[in-house]
């Protein structure tokens, strides 16, 4: 009897080779990169706030140094600092298996690091990498945030320019029944045009011209929460553990032991992200503050104040 040969399951996650094909300035503050490769018919498109990693080229070396095998990323963490290709979290922001594509939406600012650089100098036919999930992979793949209870009375969305296109992709795949408010706080106003609309959702962008980040995203949640609960009763307020948004990553995404949403129905749902000692403090007023269930809201510090990784 011949011997059987056991085929290694697909991995949840995998590297694609991907060019950029076009190039598209949304607004005054970003910029869409659609992204082509043979191997993105492998590319899973779980929709809502899919995180992706987008492996960029290196200085005179492109993406050549980057390790081929199974075990990448154990490989390139032994690789010296030169030949360490940058790697920076993005949210895809559409996905088109058919034509092998998918946009990635940047925030564009002066130049601060690797991926600024990037998004700067890549041109039509630009060479990099993304690691993304695989729709080889036969279970979740992991990556999504948003995990709203499947009984959810309404939806609080808050973020700033870095939330911006997770929050369009969530808006654009709720059904048309969901309900509730989504806040933006971005560079400017023309920037609103990046944000789509959703009938069920009362969509407010708040151009911050200058002003201290965050800001006008706290004092508008601060004034939509308390309209959003309609009276609902509130858990007993919760003392939070600190976290030093300085030194420690500010990320707490509520689920089952299945991935799940952690509850089965909720009066409101929030999913916050975007500068980490923002929402720190928008995290702290809804459940500190307003007693909401620590368990129904989802909090992501993306990036810190004074701190740049772009």
């Amino acid at each position: 009897m011949a011997a059987v040969t056991a085929t290694a399951p697909a991995p949840p996650f995998r590297l694609f080779a991907v060019t950029v094909r076009r190039i598209v300035d949304l607004s005054p503050s970003f910029r869409r990169f659609t992204l082509v490769g043979d191997e993105l018919q492998h590319f899973a498109d779980n929709g809502f706030d899919q995180r992706i990693k987008l492996i960029l080229p290196l200085e005179g070396a492109g993406i050549t140094p980057l390790p081929a095998n199974d075990d990448w990323y154990a490989a390139w963490r032994e690789l010296p600092d030169h030949q360490r290709n940058p790697i920076r979290t993005y949210t895809v922001r559409q996905t088109r298996a058919v034509d092998r594509e998918i946009d990635v939406d940047v925030v564009v600012h002066p130049v601060s690091g690797p991926a600024s650089r990037w998004a700067e100098d890549a041109v039509i036919g630009s060479e990099l990498v993304i690691v993304g999930p695989n729709a080889q992979h036969d279970g979740p793949h992991g990556g999504v945030d948003f995990l709203p209870p499947a009984h959810t009375d309404m939806i609080l969305l808050a973020g700033d320019e870095t939330a911006l296109p997770a929050i369009a992709s969530i808006l654009e795949r709720l059904p048309l029944t969901a309900r509730g408010t989504a806040l933006l706080e971005v560079p400017r106003e023309d920037d609103a045009v990046c944000v789509p609309s959703h009938p069920g959702f009362d969509v407010r962008v708040f151009g911050r011209n200058g002003r201290p980040s965050g800001e006008l995203l706290l004092d508008a949640v601060r004034e939509t929460a308390p309209q959003l609960l309609r009276g609902a009763p509130a858990t007993e307020s919760t003392e939070l553990t600190d976290v030093d948004v300085d030194s420690e990553l500010l990320w707490e995404v509520p689920s089952d032991e299945h991935g799940g949403p952690a509850r089965e129905a909720t009066a409101l749902y929030s999913w916050l992200a975007g500068e980490a000692g923002a929402i720190k403090a928008i995290r702290r007023h809804l459940v500190s503050e307003l007693g909401i269930d620590r368990k129904t809201v989802a909090f992501m510090g993306y990036w810190r104040l004074g701190r740049s990784e772009n």
